[in-house]
């Protein structure tokens, strides 16, 4: 039969597992992707947003009549504008589904538990919250115009004090973002045992008690938020042009905020220059664009300055954890306690981190009793979402940072310590103290692997050769697994066109992570035909019916399975429709090797001739018309990343200078679908990690709720020229919870990287006595550490 245009493979090889270069990377290498700036829509105006100066104040008035008078402007809205409208508080759901029940909710599903929403309005109507909150949205002809009337805009305020950090916001006595929030309290939870742990810890030969802290980052994406917004008076529907990390979610999301039902908005996500957690969430901005549309009649857009962005965009990590963690005295983990103290910022958009963090507490890592207690506060800053690995980077960096030092303590080996605390292979399936349950990981072979691959044995006549140049160079490892959860729910529709094309319109969606090409992948070894004949369809609701985005490695994990389930529905219909067609072959139809055949006929048939004869009339009603199947699912796959890491590096004593020489990761992220892309994850992953190790922070003046980081000349992130060439590798040991025994790869890179970049600090610094340095670890922290060791060794 036909080979449909050559879109038919040809006995090749199967396609899962191949290092397939991007499909997409044609279009968006050659300049040709579509991001939300780049749309026009005829009739277009401008909006610019008056955003507040201070932390904390209450709003006296906002005179918008100034700014009305003003050339080519349309309109001046302000929050109470919003309220008379029918606009509702933003619904973030920040108490996410159970990792293991996804009827319940990760705190208050479980007994004695609580949690308390903020309501979050796109503009407040009484008191901002903290610098930067947009308090007025002004539209206009054109951009400039906009800004203009922006200025003009008066608002009076009644300053009030404010909050920051979180110990300043739990102390006795201190200032409350918001009177109903006693204590800035949002959310309180407890897991584990702790008797056990407490009776555990007093019998340890040694307790180790710390506070760790991962400090505020920001989400510094290559595409700032852009949004552009319309409605139809005829049809009254609204539609919003955005790149985000879920299309579904963000109409949901918007429909609520605007009183209106789902079909009456539409969201479309083109390509996405980087999402990384945050852009899950709406944005307050978005849903005063879709009224202002409507007001106006006209199409609204505007797109954040990189100002703006670092000023406002949610931002990541703020977390504490006080850690109490006991050993014997041949240094095996005996119990461990923490409280997790999450900074959620002035609105609770999203209490995802401290959740997964307290899942993973104890990581690969055999613990008989630990216990957990978790506080979610308020302060007077951006609210903070979800980051890359989203709490198990931070209880990783926890548990390898105390890990070294017990070595320390103890007099073992690092390598050593670890080994006798590691879950053993054998031990499959073992249940955690916080009650994950890990079907497959090799953690004793994933060390040995990256201390064979690292060269750590070598490493002392490296280190001396580091001080022969007057630099102090060390190593560290970390081990890891990651607990991905993300929406439960996702659904995909495969279409076979009988031009040749396969059309696959799935829930999740790709920002950046290449799923036009390992989706086509999957699609292409399930139907046997090539990847080029598969057409992905995404991010657009009025295509998608359901889905939960790309976030928390599910985009594969899940999706991956749905289509693996749709394509055998698509085949199971296709055989109906062929025996149908010719009853010779009744019986003996069967599809191998990308082929239907069957013993009646010589003849063989491609899925494309297929979707030809399902336009026969003659067919019956219920086998008619296009050839497509549907697979959707709601509920939890379970699944456990891991592998370990080592960093290299040196530092100049002299001025603290930091350089990373050398990076090794092995991953077990389950069967690699194209490891070409997932090493590209593992390197991304890996210089977010190291970024926040070494260089990244968010400073907020603890006084005025003032920022000092508004530009990338405050803010430092790690680049190429940060970096070495990094050796990374993929292992696996089966789990077969998916047909793809997929386990997720998007977080493999970052989730070790923070702990064994500052382990390899702590070593390098060993001989200064330094036992602990706080993240990041600049030149100026790590040279005023070895001057305060000098002055303590006088």
């Amino acid at each position: 039969m036909s080979d449909a245009g050559g879109r038919i493979r040809q006995n090749t090889p199967p396609f899962i597992g191949r290092p397939l270069p991007r499909l997409e990377d044609l279009r968006l290498v050659a300049g040709k992707g579509r991001y939300t700036d780049d749309f026009e829509i005829p009739g277009q105006l401008w909006a610019a947003f008056v955003r507040t100066p201070h932390a904390c104040a209450n709003i006296i008035s906002i005179e918008t009549r100034a700014a009305m008078a003003l050339p080519g402007v349309r309109a001046v809205l302000t929050g109470a504008d919003y309220v008379a409208q029918g606009g509702q508080p933003l619904r973030h759901f920040a108490d996410p589904a159970d990792a293991r029940d996804h009827t319940r909710r990760a705190f208050s599903g479980h007994e004695g538990n609580w949690v308390k929403d903020e309501p979050h309005l796109p503009l407040p109507v009484d008191r901002v919250r903290y610098v930067g909150e947009p308090v007025a949205l002004v539209v206009a002809d054109s951009a400039n115009e906009a800004l203009d009337a922006a200025e003009a805009v008066h608002v009076e305020y009644a300053e009030l004090p404010c909050v920051v950090t979180i110990d300043a916001a739990i102390a006795p006595g201190s200032a409350e973002v918001d009177p109903g929030f006693p204590g800035n309290l949002c959310a309180a939870a407890a897991f584990g045992n702790p008797t056990e742990t407490e009776a555990a810890l007093s019998g340890a030969a040694l307790v180790l008690e710390r506070d760790f802290v991962n400090q505020r980052i920001a989400n510094a994406q290559m595409e700032p938020r852009s949004v552009i917004a319309s409605y139809d008076p005829s049809t009254k529907r609204y539609m919003m042009i955005a790149g985000s990390q879920g299309a579904v979610r963000q109409r949901d999301t918007l429909a609520a905020a605007l009183g209106v039902t789902v079909d009456k908005v539409d969201v479309i996500c083109p390509d996405v220059g980087g999402g990384f957690g945050p852009r899950t969430n709406l944005s307050p901005e978005q849903p005063m664009l879709a009224l202002a549309a409507r007001l106006t009649e006209c199409p609204v857009r505007w797109t954040s300055t990189r100002s703006e962005a670092f000023l406002t965009d949610y931002q990541g990590r703020d977390m504490i954890h006080r850690a109490r963690i006991g050993f014997d005295a041949d240094g095996r983990i005996v119990g461990y306690a923490c409280e997790i103290l999450g900074n959620v910022g002035a609105y609770t958009v999203s209490f995802v981190p401290m959740a997964n963090s307290f899942r993973v507490l104890t990581t690969v890592y055999r613990v008989p009793a630990a216990a957990v207690s978790i506080r979610g506060v308020l302060t007077n800053t951006v609210p903070t979402a979800p980051y890359r690995g989203a709490g198990r980077p931070e209880s990783t960096y926890v548990i390898e940072r105390l890990l070294d030092i017990a070595a320390q303590r103890l007099g073992l080996d690092r390598i050593e310590i670890r080994r006798r605390n590691l879950i053993d292979n054998a031990e499959m399936p073992y249940t955690t103290a916080m009650g994950l349950t890990y079907d497959s990981g090799a953690f004793l072979q994933n060390m040995a692997a990256v201390l064979r691959v690292s060269d750590w044995d070598d490493f002392p006549a490296r280190r001396s050769a580091a001080e022969r140049r007057g630099r102090l160079a060390g190593i560290g490892l970390a081990n890891y697994v990651e607990s991905p959860v993300g929406i439960p729910h996702e659904r995909v529709d495969i279409t076979v066109l009988s031009d040749g094309r396969v059309e696959v319109v799935t829930g999740t969606q790709s920002t950046g992570q290449g799923h036009e090409t390992s989706f086509a992948q999957v699609i292409a070894d399930q139907l046997g035909v090539s990847p080029e004949a598969v057409s992905l369809i995404s991010g657009d609701t009025r295509r998608v019916v359901s889905g939960g985005g790309s976030h928390s490695d599910r985009s594969m994990r899940i999706g991956g399975m749905l289509l693996v389930q749709a394509s055998q529905n698509l085949i199971a219909r296709a055989l109906a429709i062929l025996e149908n067609s010719d009853a010779r072959l009744r019986n003996s139809l069967r599809f191998e090797d990308g082929r239907f055949c069957g013993n009646g006929s010589n003849q063989t048939w491609t899925i494309f001739d297929i979707a030809k004869l399902a336009d026969d009339e003659d067919l019956p009603e219920s086998l008619r018309g296009p050839l497509c199947a549907t697979a959707s699912f709601t509920g939890r796959v379970p699944a456990y990343p891991t592998g370990a890491a080592v960093c290299e590096l040196e530092i100049d004593p002299q001025t603290g200078v930091t350089e990373v020489k050398r990076y090794t990761s092995i991953d077990d992220v389950g069967q690699p679908i194209n490891p070409l892309i997932l090493h590209g994850q593992v390197h991304g992953g890996i210089v977010q990690g190291i970024g926040q190790a070494l260089a990244e922070c968010v400073d907020i003046d603890s006084n005025s709720g003032q920022g000092a980081t508004g530009s990338f000349m405050d803010y430092a992130l790690a680049c190429a020229e940060s970096v070495p060439s990094f050796t990374v590798d993929l292992v696996e040991d089966p789990t077969y919870g998916t047909p793809l025994r997929v386990k997720g790869g998007g977080e493999s890179g970052i989730t070790p990287s923070l702990a064994s970049t500052i382990n390899a600090v702590v070593d390098a610094l060993s001989g200064y006595n330094i036992e602990h340095i706080d993240m990041p670890a600049t030149p100026h922290s790590i040279w005023s550490a070895i001057q305060a060791a000098k002055r303590g060794a006088e």
